[in-house]
């Protein structure tokens, strides 16, 4: 697995910020409602999580997380609901354009982490609508950066086998079953979106 300059990880993420807004600001209301992959959140709760960097400060943040028993999934589920229903798709929208550029990154994630943010829940929203879906290269960035701590976050075991892609240079796992796949749905299997079927 190869890793990537953090200019290269930082242009990507600003590329997927672009062509998700594109995407989402042509989506009609029913397909705002439509059930993420994400389970219990709409598409609108997605893009609202999508924003939550560029709308928390810190010591909002701690405080979130303190009304949340310190439990991030609570925190970030009640602001995704929270936010969804406080704001429009088109707010959510030019909430999102006025941050292509910003440089925020997750704690102990780096460029990767926010990469891996943007494409995995741009995912969770575009798939149920059938919109596109990043390009090969950019998902193989993310998963470039996967490794067993993610693996074991999001609860995905892969039983000896390893994830080997058919449309990039890039494989999960260290096992000796090879199991070949796109790079797309790797990730909607590693992330746990989709069952690990081999």
């Amino acid at each position: 697995m190869r890793t990537s300059p953090a200019h290269d990880l930082t242009a990507e993420t600003q590329a997927e910020r672009e062509r998700l807004a594109a995407l989402f600001c042509d989506l009609s209301p029913e397909q705002w409602d439509t059930l993420s992959l994400c389970e219990g959140w709409r598409v609108r709760e997605v893009v609202a999580h999508i924003t939550m960097p560029f709308r928390t400060k810190p010591l909002g943040t701690i405080a979130g997380m303190i009304r949340a028993g310190f439990s991030f999934t609570k925190y970030a589920d009640r602001d995704a609901r929270s936010t969804a229903g406080e704001m429009s798709g088109a707010e959510l929208v030019h909430l999102l354009q006025r941050n292509i550029g910003n440089p925020w990154q997750p704690p102990g994630g780096g460029g990767a982490g926010a990469l891996s943010h943007d494409v995995i829940h741009g995912l969770d929203a575009t798939e149920p609508l059938g919109l596109p879906a990043p390009s090969a290269d950019r998902i193989a960035l993310v998963l470039a950066s996967t490794g067993p701590r993610q693996l074991r976050f999001f609860g995905v075991d892969l039983h000896g086998h390893r994830l080997t892609a058919t449309d990039a240079d890039v494989s999960v796992g260290d096992g000796t079953n090879v199991v070949p796949m796109t790079v797309k749905d790797i990730l909607l299997v590693v992330t746990g979106r989709y069952p690990f079927t081999p």
